[in-house]
């Protein structure tokens, strides 16, 4: 079973500072059919203007993941943690027991562009815990790994070069895709799954006959599957890079 959410069918809220997508409801954005998928909660596409941000807030109990696609974001917290987030970077935050923070666009003129991610956590009231890395396949100044890249599962840890670590039966990939290229996915029964397109745009194959087409900001969900062919993603305009994000998740 599949389904397709186009991008423009998410939630919005705009102010002056902020243009923000909404995968799921947040906020002020209510959907009752849009309530997370499995443990995940929130996928926020942002775009924050030069000088502006989040000023300090609390968070407890949520594994937050930021990508930054293009600019840079300031982040602060309650850990002394202090860090420039930039294209490529991986952000995780663990919140736990509770941790405040603060997100700022040091750009007095450039926009910043962000995905930021809430899984819920396998446990409550973990100790609160803030992990950062670089990996290629985000970073569209340096070539593109083949395949998926792991940027989060519940084997990572901080201090490796692999991916980071989540408190949740969750694994977190990423791909970026020159024209032609693809990347396969062999669906597991009793999982389920989420492709997020990020940038660019992608045909989907071996779910039917036809390809299904994707667009930046559109989303696939793949769930209770019971079949085991291989799902082909395959960059499909141009010579643009497309880049996606796959959540595989537990029940």
């Amino acid at each position: 079973m599949h389904h397709i959410i186009p991008s423009q069918s998410r939630g919005l809220t705009q102010i002056d500072w902020l243009q923000s997508y909404h995968s799921f409801s947040f906020g002020g954005y209510y959907n009752p059919d849009r309530m997370g998928f499995g443990p995940l909660r929130v996928i926020n596409e942002d775009i924050v203007a030069g000088g502006a941000g989040f000023p300090t807030h609390p968070h407890a109990n949520m594994e937050i993941m930021t990508i930054v696609l293009q600019g840079s974001l300031a982040h602060r917290d309650s850990l002394g943690n202090g860090a420039a987030i930039l294209p490529g970077d991986v952000q995780m935050m663990r919140a736990g027991t509770g941790i405040r923070h603060s997100e700022f666009n040091p750009s007095a003129t450039d926009a910043c562009h962000l995905l930021q991610i809430w899984v819920l956590p396998q446990a409550d009231n973990a100790p609160p815990a803030y992990q950062q890395k670089s990996f290629a396949v985000l970073n569209p100044a340096v070539p593109a790994p083949e395949g998926w890249q792991l940027l989060a599962s519940p084997e990572g840890a901080a201090d490796t070069d692999g991916p980071l670590h989540i408190l949740q039966d969750a694994r977190i990939s990423a791909a970026r895709l020159g024209a032609s290229q693809r990347v396969k996915l062999t669906p597991q029964t009793g999982r389920r799954y989420w492709l997020q397109v990020m940038q660019g745009a992608v045909a989907v194959a071996g779910l039917g006959e036809d390809a299904l087409k994707l667009q930046a900001g559109d989303a696939l969900t793949l769930e209770n599957d019971s079949r085991s062919a291989d799902i082909g993603w395959a960059a499909s305009t141009g010579d643009n890079e497309a880049s996606l994000l796959l959540f595989d998740l537990g029940r």
